[in-house]
């Protein structure tokens, strides 16, 4: 599938990292590992981006984050986009064992180590959830590292990385699933942006869409079917429009939630490509 979106056209390919999904409606359920999945992704392909949407980062030490991000954008001659975040899913926390409590102030420990570390090669770091003593990360894959990702637009979380990023990202939910759902997430990071400093054109505007193709099984347990987040759906012409509205919302990247992920809907959307591309 990944051979196949780089051969179509698809710009970049993006994983979850989630570890377990549980509920009284649909059992349990999962994906695979998402740094392993990255550096096979990384390996087979040669020209589309990659990235986590986003790595979390309660599920691995910090250091040992930038490391393994560090591996991953070498593999790939350099294609990572860093996506990272504080997470959310406390069924994976419990079950794997992993401090659920305060998640806001240890991500801020981590994003100091994990950016530090990308961007300098060293840190030396002692928090109250984290320690990084007189670290250096060797080798590394490039100068300043990989671009950083941040998949949140909560007014604390903003504080901590806007000074740093190179890319926001909101999920579908967060626009409604629509163009016009965008503008107030970039009224908040465009503040954000000019508190720090920093002019809100400096950091990239993404978003996820929610896509449903001919044959797509609406799986709620996938995402939720609703008023305020219901798939695009329609003919290529359609879906291409809809991404350009997000363009004109100031979006420069959107990453398509694909309903069902099949090698078959990656060559349904392949018209779509076609379209924007003209």
């Amino acid at each position: 599938m990944a051979r196949l979106g780089e051969q179509l056209g698809f710009d970049s390919i993006w994983v979850g990292d989630h570890l377990l999904y549980r509920d009284e409606t649909y059992g349990a359920r999962g994906p695979w590992e998402a740094w392993t999945q990255l550096a096979g992704i990384a390996a087979v392909t040669s020209r589309i981006a990659i990235g986590p949407l986003v790595a979390c980062t309660s599920f691995h030490n910090p250091a040992m984050l930038a490391k393994l991000a560090s591996t991953v954008d070498e593999i790939s001659g350099g294609r990572l986009i860093l996506g990272l975040g504080a997470g959310w899913n406390e069924t994976e926390y419990r079950a794997f064992g992993f401090p659920f409590d305060r998640r806001v102030s240890r991500f801020a420990e981590a994003f100091t180590i994990i950016r530090s570390l990308l961007r300098e090669g060293r840190v030396d770091f002692a928090g109250e959830f984290y320690t990084a003593r007189d670290c250096e990360l060797i080798p590394r894959s490039r100068p300043g590292g990989p671009p950083l990702l941040i998949g949140s637009t909560g007014q604390r979380m903003l504080e901590i990385t806007v000074p740093h990023v190179s890319a926001w990202n909101a999920w579908y939910r967060q626009t409604g699933n629509r163009p016009d759902g965008v503008a107030a997430l970039r009224k908040t990071v465009d503040n954000a942006c000019i508190t720090a400093g920093r002019k809100p054109s400096e950091i990239e505007r993404t978003v996820a869409v929610l896509v449903e193709v001919p044959g797509g099984s609406g799986r709620k347990d996938v995402y939720e079917a609703s008023a305020v987040a219901s798939p695009l759906r329609g003919s290529p012409e359609v879906i291409a429009d809809e991404l350009r509205a997000y363009a004109r919302e100031g979006i420069g990247h959107v990453q398509l939630i694909v309903e069902p992920m099949t090698e078959a809907s990656l060559e349904a959307l392949a018209p779509v490509l076609e379209n924007l591309d003209a």
